[in-house]
């Protein structure tokens, strides 16, 4: 006689634990996976979240996983190369799939680090790592349709940096990294689909294409910044503008420079009296 079926719900997941174990899964495809999986577990009601939680990685875990390659390397020491040559394209494909490799894991450690959160905080950052995940899976497909991969050329770690510089500050985090780091892909995607367009082939019209969805989706990623940076700041009394400029100041964020995208940082919340402060930074 066949043994009835096990109708009993699979396990609960928790939401910021398992962010922790996908934010220490090296494997690229792994990590995709396990981001993905965390998301469709959130959407099918099988977490569960405990803000107040103190969570560490395993001591013998790296943060962040990552593969052997690609190799990091200085900013300064990236080489560059015209999109117009079959390597300098591919380069610069790769370029943006790490960008969006970092980002899976800079949005990973959002969720875990930092406790006492309102729940939306946290599954705004997973969503934003879910989309993440695909605009990776996206940009590496394209690799590999050209005869290259993820981790075939050299790359660098300010990302991270940032994150490991604002570890122990959410407000910081929230300033510095959605609002500055990432926020500076609102403003170098056109410019590079431009570029691209001028390359005029199939491969470089994919990429235009890919950059779209990216473009779109990373409007709402910065807006997501925008929102917890201004509640972190309502809840603590801070003027946000003025705070900002001591975090960026204290923690050695980048110095913006235009041209800014103007229209996609307003649709991402900042305010018109941001816009203006960078003009003059």
């Amino acid at each position: 006689m066949q043994a009835p079926a096990d109708l009993s719900p699979p396990p609960s997941v928790s939401l910021r634990a398992g962010a922790l174990q996908a934010l220490c899964t090296g494997e690229p495809d792994q990590k995709v996976t396990a981001t993905h999986a965390l998301f469709e577990a959130l959407q099918a009601g099988r977490t569960h979240l405990d803000p107040a939680e103190r969570l560490a990685p395993d001591p013998n875990a790296q943060l962040p996983g990552r593969p052997a390659r690609p190799v990091l390397i200085a900013p300064v020491d990236v080489p560059q190369r015209s999109p117009f040559t079959p390597e300098g394209f591919a380069m610069l494909l790769h370029a943006v799939a790490h960008i969006e490799f970092n980002a899976i894991d800079l949005a990973l450690d959002a969720i875990w680090r930092f406790p006492d959160m309102p729940t939306d905080y946290y599954t705004d950052w997973l969503g934003v790592a879910h989309e993440e995940a695909i605009h990776f899976g996206l940009l590496r497909a394209h690799l590999q349709s050209l005869g290259h991969d993820y981790g075939d050329f050299a790359a660098h770690n300010s990302l991270w940096e940032m994150c490991l510089r604002t570890q122990h500050d959410v407000t910081a985090r929230m300033a510095l990294v959605p609002r500055t780091m990432e926020a500076r892909g609102l403003d170098a995607t056109p410019p590079m689909q431009a570029r691209l367009r001028k390359v005029g082939t199939p491969a470089a019209l994919r990429a235009v294409e890919i950059l779209d969805v990216i473009l779109r989706d990373e409007i709402g990623h910065v807006a997501v910044g925008n929102r917890w940076y201004g509640w972190l700041c309502a809840q603590q009394g801070i003027e946000p503008l003025g705070h900002y400029r001591r975090l960026a100041r204290e923690h050695s964020a980048p110095r913006l420079k235009p041209p800014f995208n103007e229209r996609a940082r307003l649709a991402a919340g900042f305010s018109e009296a941001e816009l203006a402060a960078m003009h003059q930074a």
